[in-house]
């Protein structure tokens, strides 16, 4: 039997009886099964028993101790020997300990009631369990109950030997084993009365009374010490971020309280305050978090009491959007979204799958800061293209990634070269892409290297050198970027000088070949590019050239001053302008005109002239400078939906000279700075629709115009918009009313709203049969004909448009319903209202009835016309208001409706009550021993209702202060008593109603005066003591060795009376005013500072002490010596 509900600390138990032939039987006994009478412990005569039990020490702070008894008191520990021995072992992986109690040669004598003890420490509880040993004759069919294993030899161990079962095989009778339920006899007995204890334990087979009464004694005992009144709550819960507050009651007041955490002590600190008042004792968790998410427990002295804290964390809610990524192959990729606290938990997801650390791999990088989630994409390819979410406990953002493949981009381009024989030639240019290798070709044909021609790829840099030119390398060099579609090409030009020793002259002559198709002399140049014409001109001897634009015949050398010098032409060699954007160049036999940056005012008419002796010619050129388009105008967006928008705009007032060839649009959200291409090839119309957007967001357009030389600036950015869709239809549409010319209709709001709000709802109706034909934009429709029967649809509008309609059902017929009126009368106002004065009065009487009923008030029969009063009317209640109750208020109101000749009235009883007036004709009627008797009248003024009793105090004459002698009484006298002889006593008396006692009392007219009753006092003469002394030291001063530099302090304490005067001295010598000693005197005690000492300051000191009884009084003399450290 144990002790205690609890026994998870027993393990398991066991017995063992060695029966003489040498079989071994063990027997399982549950412990937490009670003993009884009837069903006696296992024994056999002649053998051996074995009991074991098993601890388990996990719930022990420290060893556990058992002792093994018989009967009462006898303890077991003082037999051990030859016929009962003891065993303890302790397994150190699982933590149990094994106690063993053998008996050899089992005999009447051990026979009895048994039980064992455990505890932790001495003063603990222990925990008991009980058994018995019967010791009976030896049969043949003595065979235990419960479980029993035979062996074929006889070991102590139950694996020992093989299983023999020859045993099983001798005829027995079967016995049923009768089952009952457990019972705990300790809660019984608790519960019972004292006379039926022996009754009880008759019936459950306990033997030991005394013992079981000593046992029931200390139960009681135990749980009438608890040192917790109220104890913790099983748990609390709290959201993170709030403050929580544990408490408990503990019966001390004194009683010192620890509270832990997880087994761990909590020390007080900001966010764990510790309070005591009183009995009480709580614990303050502020601002809580996931990690206070845990087991507390309150311990006073050995008592605890335990609770559980379960925090919850409010959902983390997105701040910060994810923007669209528009980028290209191999460049990194960051999606970025703020939350709303910092270390919360954000998932990734990528097309509805998860993205996390295992999955993701080393493509995909997660990186927090603070409340900024970070998903970083290392080198984005085409399998990345898709649709990424993010996601927390509180919401989700998602934005679109689009990868497209890298456009090489010309870092450097080939420039033309002109060089002479036996020169080296160099082509050189960078692209962007250092991977990207190409191929060279001159004149559309692949150059091969050689000993004289080399191809070099250097990262960024391709080069193609020629060495020793000669004039068959001269022509048109292209380089070709592999996988691209672009090519740079450059000229080479061999120069040579010939000499001709003719005496002859030629008439100049042009040679112009500007390369274009139809118009041979016009030239086209892209602006910003160079133009360079290179014009080969003949004559002799060698002609003049001048060039001229437009029909102005002023040479461009006036034009450009101090840029060429045409003095110089005649002469053989080169000579070329070093400055301006606008130059010619001259070689023999070849005239350059070049135009650095070309730009729109370049365009124009120009022509060159060339004359020496022998003639002259001339010819005309035109120059077009192409550009890229200026942006095109007006973009605005003209319709939206859930997710698309129709844009529109304006083409661009100049096209750059070359035709449009379409355009690229581009979106951005407003709350962000990053924009998305929405197409990639151009779109040659002006109004596109864009797709894929989110529904409620706000988008800024833009459009780039595209012709056959570039693309052009960004336009400007639309008016936001909101892709919005309309709502669904309304819901629950039904008829609230039905007039004789009006309808009310009522419904709830549409199911799916949208980002785009509701502005209001559209009521169409029409008569059955014909189609609807009017729009009103109210809940109540009026001027309906009489009779009809009439169909209604209820239209939601918002921005985006109009609803599905939402349609009644069935045909409403516009007919006047009646209903006798009704009163409803609130429960709290079926019996009197009772209200004090100055407070509100506010009373809503709801009633019914069609149609409208009139409504009438009556205050005690008749009209009201209090203006103080207020009243409010409506279909379907009216109100009463009173904003400040006087008591003139009071009254049966009555609230009367009528609709045609049925009516309806309701009586409503206020009573507006106040603090009573005070009792009148208080006075002291008699006056015997220390009592005195009190009567008055009750107050002139009740306060309008009862007064339910009366408040009197006394006051002594001599101090003046009032104490009360009874509360509530109801009659209107009493008898004041233990008033004490020789004082004189005034009385007062407030009256009470239920708003309390009456502001002024009501005061006797008279007085109690106690009188003596012949007790004299005849006091001794007090005789003062002569407390004059003459000065004394009772402590004197004592030599010291103090250190140079830090301040020393000595003291000595004296007495006298009258209070002496102090003089202290050094080496007899009156030490007065000095600022380097400090004299203090503090209730005798008296002190001598000295302020960082010297060598000089060491010597001997004396204090004396001086007063009317004794001038010649010194103390003990003090030597000071000061070394210097």
């Amino acid at each position: 039997m144990w002790s205690q509900a609890d026994g998870q600390w027993l393990e398991d138990m066991f017995v063992y009886v060695l029966v003489p032939e040498g079989n071994l039987c063990r027997h399982e006994e549950n412990m937490q099964t009670p003993y009884e009478g009837s069903n006696p412990g296992p024994s056999c005569c002649e053998a051996q028993a074995l009991f074991v039990l098993n601890v388990d020490s996990n719930n022990f702070p420290r060893k556990p101790t058992l002792k093994w008894f018989k009967g009462k008191w006898l303890d077991l520990s003082s037999k051990a020997g030859k016929h009962m021995q003891f065993k303890e072992t302790y397994d150190r992986n699982t933590k149990i300990y094994t106690f063993e109690m053998n008996i050899i040669k089992v005999v009447d004598a051990d026979a009895g009631g048994y039980r064992c003890e455990i505890a932790s420490k001495a003063k603990d509880k222990p925990h008991c369990c009980y058994f018995d040993i019967t010791v009976q004759e030896e049969q043949e069919d003595n065979i235990l109950e419960s479980k029993i294993f035979f062996f074929s030899s006889g070991g102590g161990d139950e694996d020992a030997g093989e299983l023999d079962f020859s045993v099983l095989l001798k005829k027995r009778q079967k016995k049923k084993r009768v089952t009952e339920e457990e019972v705990n006899v300790w809660d019984i007995l608790k519960k019972a009365k004292a006379c039926d204890y022996e009754k009880i334990a008759f019936q459950y087979g306990i033997t030991d009374l005394r013992g079981m009464l000593k046992r029931l004694k200390e139960l009681k005992r135990l749980e009438a010490a608890s040192m917790f009144l109220r104890k913790l709550e099983p748990e609390y819960s709290e959201e993170k971020g709030n403050k929580v507050t544990m408490s408990v009651e503990v019966a001390d007041p004194n009683a010192n309280v620890r509270w832990l955490k997880n087994g761990q002590e909590i020390k007080p600190s900001s966010k764990y305050v510790l309070e005591s008042e009183g009995n009480v004792r709580s614990l303050t968790i502020n601002k809580c978090n996931l990690s206070d998410d845990a087991v507390y427990e309150c311990v006073v002295d050995e008592e605890k009491c335990y609770t559980e804290l379960f925090v919850k964390e409010p959902p983390v809610t997105i701040t910060k959007l994810l923007d669209d990524v528009h980028t290209v192959v191999g460049e990194k990729v960051e999606f970025e979204v703020e939350v709303s606290e910092e270390g919360a938990s954000v998932q990734w997801m990528k097309d509805g799958e998860e993205l996390n650390r295992e999955t993701a791999g080393s493509k995909y990088r997660f990186k927090k800061d603070g409340k900024r989630h970070i998903l970083i994409i290392n080198e984005a390819t085409t399998e990345d293209i898709g649709m990424y979410y993010a996601k927390t406990t509180g919401g989700e953002s998602k934005a679109e990634l689009e990868v497209e493949e890298a456009e090489l981009q010309v870092l450097q381009s080939i420039a033309d070269l002109t060089l002479k024989s036996s020169e080296q030639a160099v082509f050189k240019c960078e692209v962007s892409d250092e991977k990207v290798t190409g191929k060279w070709f001159k004149d559309g044909v692949e150059v091969t290297a050689s000993d004289r021609i080399k191809i070099s790829h250097i990262g960024r840099t391709h080069k193609l050198t020629i060495d020793d030119v000669k004039q068959g390398d001269a022509g048109d060099y292209t380089f070709v970027p592999d996988g691209h579609a672009i090519s740079l090409s450059a000229k080479l030009n061999f120069l040579e000088i010939k000499i001709e020793y003719k005496p002859r002259q030629d008439p100049p002559k042009i040679h112009l070949d500007t390369g274009a198709g139809g118009n041979k002399n016009a030239i086209t140049v892209v602006a910003g590019n160079k133009l360079r014409l290179d014009v080969e001109i003949s004559g002799e001897p060698e002609p003049t050239v001048c060039w001229k634009r437009g029909e102005q015949r002023q040479c461009v050398m006036e034009r450009l001053k101090n840029r060429v010098d045409f003095s110089l032409w005649s002469v053989v060699q080169e000579v070329s302008a070093l400055e301006g954007r606008v130059r010619v160049e001259k070689r023999k036999g070849l005239c350059s005109f070049v135009i650095d940056g070309a730009l729109k005012s370049d365009e124009g008419p120009y022509s060159i002239t060339v004359s020496n002796p022998a003639g002259d010619d001339h010819a005309d050129l035109f120059v077009k400078v192409v550009d890229v388009p200026e942006p095109p105008l007006n973009v605005r967006c003209t319709s939206v939906g859930e997710d698309f928008a129709v844009v529109t705009w304006d083409a661009p007032p100049y096209d750059g000279g070359v035709p449009i060839k379409g355009y690229l649009l581009e979106k951005k959200k407003v709350s962000s700075n990053h924009w998305t291409k929405l197409n990639f090839d151009v779109f040659e119309s002006t109004t596109y629709e864009a797709k894929r957007m989110i529904d409620g967001v706000s988008y800024e357009m833009r459009v780039f115009a595209v012709n056959g030389i570039g693309v052009s600036e960004g336009s400007a950015s639309s008016a936001p918009f909101m892709p919005i869709a309309p709502t669904s239809e309304p819901t629950r549409l039904q008829v609230d009313d039905v007039t004789d010319s009006t309808c009310a209709l009522k419904w709830r709001p549409p199911e799916k709203i949208g980002a785009g709000g509701i502005e209001g709802y559209i009521i169409e109706y029409c008569i059955e049969g014909s189609t609807y034909c009017a729009v009103l934009s109210y809940f109540s429709v009026k001027g309906l004909p009489v009779g009809e029967k009439m169909l209604f649809r209820v239209v939601a509008v918002n921005p985006a448009g109009r609803s599905p309609p939402a349609i009644l059902g069935q045909p409403v017929t516009i007919r006047e319903i009646v209903e006798s009126p009704k009163i409803r009368i609130p429960r709290h106002l079926r019996s009197k209202l009772i209200t004090r004065v100055g407070e509100k009065i506010n009373l809503l009487i709801p009633f019914q009835g069609k149609p409208r009923p009139v409504v009438t008030w009556f205050k005690d029969g008749k009209p009201l016309e209090d203006r103080s009063v207020g009243i409010r009317n409506s279909e379907l209640d009216s109100i009463l208001f009173i904003r400040t109750a006087e008591r003139a208020h009071s009254g049966v109101y009555t609230l009367h409706v009528q609709i045609e000749n049925t009516s309806d009235s309701a009586d409503i009883h206020i009573q507006v009550v106040d603090k009573p007036g005070p009792p009148i004709a208080v006075q002291v009627t008699d006056v015997w021993g220390f009592n005195a008797a009190l009567e008055w009248k009750p107050p002139k003024d009740d306060g309008n209702c009862e007064i339910l009793g009366y408040t009197i105090q006394k006051a002594d004459m001599k101090t003046k202060e009032w104490f009360t002698v009874y509360e509530h009484n109801r009659r209107p006298s009493c008898t004041v008593s233990d008033l004490i002889m020789g004082n004189e006593y005034s009385f007062r008396v407030y009256s009470e109603n239920i708003c309390g006692l009456s502001e002024n009392p009501g005061l006797s007219k008279n007085t109690a005066f106690i009188s003596k009753s012949g007790l004299d006092c005849n006091p001794r003469p007090y005789k003062e003591m002569d407390m004059t002394r003459s000065p004394k030291f009772t402590a004197p001063l004592v030599d010291r060795t103090v250190v140079a530099g830090y301040t020393a302090a000595i003291s000595c304490s004296v007495r006298g009376d009258p209070r002496p005067k102090i003089v202290w001295m050094k080496n007899n010598m009156i030490i007065g005013e000095d600022p380097k000693f400090l004299m203090q005197n503090n209730q005798g005690v008296l002190t001598l500072r000295i302020r960082k000492p010297s060598l000089f300051d060491g010597g001997r000191y004396s204090c004396r002490a001086i007063n009317d009884l004794d001038k010649t009084r010194w103390s003990a003399s003090w030597r000071s010596e000061v070394r210097e450290t």
